[in-house]
Order: structure tokens, then C-alpha cells, then sequence
């Protein structure tokens, strides 16, 4: 594959590990509720489409659950109120990120963050983990009415820094990336780490697979 123009990363299991405060801040509104915690594994498994997606999923046990709408909003709030101030108390960076994000740099490269995350939060965690000035878009969760699986968000992203999807590279760990990247017509590298609801993401066919961001240095040159 030719050096792209434009690299997308997704933000939630493919640059952080965001799981340890994510959970943190589930488990403490759940108790709040009196209702029983999950813990750090299972909470893994529903990572990674929002968090409205998280909170319904954590209040009925199940990955599609619908609450009751008051219990989810009295629960969302109490969420939302603990992870504001628990963004990145826990929270790291997997290895091989930043070396694999200088490279990129380095190769002249323009680097965007396209994540399912509200902007509220995503802000905090890039500027905490010292990598958002790196990025020269961001796009949330709420930045437009729709956010991944819809090609929405990348495209705009393209649109926005000059460059047409087939000239960019999109980055992530799920499959609600995956198709993002083929409904936008863009290539994807997938990492075999990170938050892809219990499934192997290599059983989605990426055009690129990796153990680590780093290995990007070897694939682009």
C-alpha cells in the first residue's frame, strides 16, 4: 500500500487501553443504583459503540439491551458526572502508538481521530496521554449526527484536510471500523489487540493486520 495522505485512528482500543477508567466509572454508578457490578473483563466486551451503547448494555446484562428510559437516564448522568473526572486516571497508551504515529508524522502524513467517544470526553483523554495536538481533526462521537458504522465521520474528515478517501487510511479495532472504512470506500489496518466485542477482527478480512502500531514503520516508507 502507498503512504497515504491522511491517517484515522480510531481512539478506544486501538491508541487507549480506556477500558480500566471506563469500567471504574460503570461499576461505581451501577452501585449507586444498587444494582450489581460487572467488572473490568465483561465490561471489555461492550466497549466500543458509545457510550449510550455501554450504559444500556451495563444495566441489562446484555450487548443490545434496552433499559427502562428513566433508569437509563438517571444512570447515563451518573455515569457521565463519574468519567468526566476519571477519563484518564487509568487509561494508557499500548505500546507501539507513539512510535507508530511519528512515523507516520515523519512521512509527512496528516493524522485525524475518528471515534465513537462524545467529544466531551475524547478531548480530555488525547490532551491527558499527550497525544492531541498530534491530531489534526478530531471527530466525535456527536460531531455529526451520525458516527461509525456510517462513513460519515471519515469522510468529512477527508473532505475537511483535502484528500479523498482512497488516499486515506483508516485505523481501528472493530468491526464497527471496518465497515466506517469500506462504506467510505477508504483502506483499513486493523489491530489484532483492543475492543472488538469478544470476535476476532481478523475474521473480517482488514486489507492490513498488526500486532502493533509500530510495525507501521516497516509497512510505510
Amino acid at each position: 500500500m502507498e503512504t497515504p495522505e491522511l491517517v484515522l485512528f480510531d481512539l478506544d482500543g486501538t491508541l487507549v487501553d480506556s477500558v480500566p477508567d471506563l469500567a471504574y466509572s460503570i461499576d461505581l454508578a451501577l452501585r449507586e443504583l444498587d444494582m450489581p457490578m460487572h467488572g473490568e473483563e465483561k465490561i471489555r466486551t461492550w466497549v466500543g459503540r458509545g457510550a449510550d451503547k455501554l450504559v444500556k448494555a451495563a444495566l441489562t446484562g446484555e450487548m443490545d439491551g434496552e433499559p427502562d428510559e428513566d433508569l437509563f437516564n438517571k444512570a447515563f448522568e451518573l455515569f457521565s458526572d463519574i468519567y468526566i473526572r476519571n477519563t484518564s486516571k487509568r487509561s494508557t497508551l499500548y505500546p507501539g502508538v507513539r512510535e507508530g504515529m511519528d512515523h507516520m508524522v515523519k512521512l509527512g502524513c496528516k493524522l485525524g481521530c475518528v471515534t465513537n467517544k462524545r467529544g466531551r470526553f475524547t478531548e480530555p483523554v488525547l490532551e491527558s496521554l499527550g497525544i492531541l495536538d498530534d491530531f489534526s481533526i478530531v471527530m466525535s462521537g456527536d460531531t455529526l449526527p451520525k458516527k461509525k458504522p456510517e462513513p460519515d465521520q471519515l469522510l468529512h474528515a477527508a473532505e475537511t484536510l483535502g484528500t479523498t478517501p482512497q488516499k486515506s487510511l483508516m485505523v481501528g479495532d472493530s468491526v464497527n471500523d471496518l465497515r466506517a472504512a469500506r462504506a467510505a470506500n477508504m483502506p483499513i489496518l486493523c489491530v489484532t489487540y483492543g475492543y472488538n466485542h469478544g470476535h476476532d477482527i481478523a475474521d473480517s478480512n482488514p486489507d492490513i493486520l498488526v500486532d502493533s502500531l509500530a510495525e507501521m514503520i516497516e509497512l510505510f516508507s
